[in-house]
């Protein structure tokens, strides 16, 4: 299998931690990628009419795209326990990766919004609604961190990836301090072999 990847993206991390959970990461074969809101990356746009990454490309040529896809695929390809049984469980878990996600796409918009558009153009209240949206992520994370323990599923790989991007691109909104639990959660969590290899520079 080929993946579209970049090694700073928060999505291609969860397809990696969940590859390397599962047993697959060998069987991936990456391909650097510069996906680019504005400046599309052509070599992506092939394959997937979205320019993003990951963008996973199966034996048989076949496309699949977007994060949530790409890792549901990997567990029915390893047989893994990365998603629960369809349940209480399940919805629990799907909801709670749809919070990780939904505070990455936050995170992204400020990053795009100061790093890729002029400063003429951009948008301080724009910025303080997207942080607003991170910091209430947060809390909910914060809420769940003292039940996560040692789990390693679906909702706990997109909350470390999440965390992990606030680290790398948002260092100064101070996660750590107005979640205290998910910072101590984390710290056992990041250590996994799987997060670790993964880490982006």
């Amino acid at each position: 299998m080929k993946l579209f990847y970049a090694k700073t993206s928060p999505f291609v991390r969860k397809v990696l931690v969940v590859a390397h959970e599962l047993g697959l990461f060998e069987r991936l074969e990456l391909l650097a990628a510069a996906a680019h809101p504005i400046n599309r990356d052509a070599t992506i746009r092939t394959q997937n009419p979205l320019a993003q990454v990951p963008t996973l490309i199966l034996d048989d040529g076949t496309m699949l795209a977007d994060s949530r896809v790409i890792c549901e695929y990997l567990d029915h390809v390893g047989q893994g326990g990365v998603f629960p049984a369809p349940g209480p469980a399940r919805w629990a878990a799907l909801t709670a990766q749809s919070t990780g996600d939904g505070l990455l796409d936050a995170a992204l918009l400020c990053v795009y919004e100061t790093r890729v558009r002029q400063e003429s153009e951009r948008s301080p209240a724009w910025v303080a609604g997207q942080r607003e949206k991170i910091v209430d992520a947060l809390a909910q994370i914060e809420a769940a961190a003292p039940g996560l323990g040692e789990r390693i599923d679906i909702a706990t790989i997109t909350y470390g990836c999440a965390l992990g991007y606030l680290d790398l691109r948002l260092p100064d909104l101070g996660w750590r301090e107005r979640a205290p639990a998910a910072a101590s959660w984390y710290a056992r969590f990041g250590e996994r072999p799987s997060m670790q290899a993964t880490r982006p520079e």
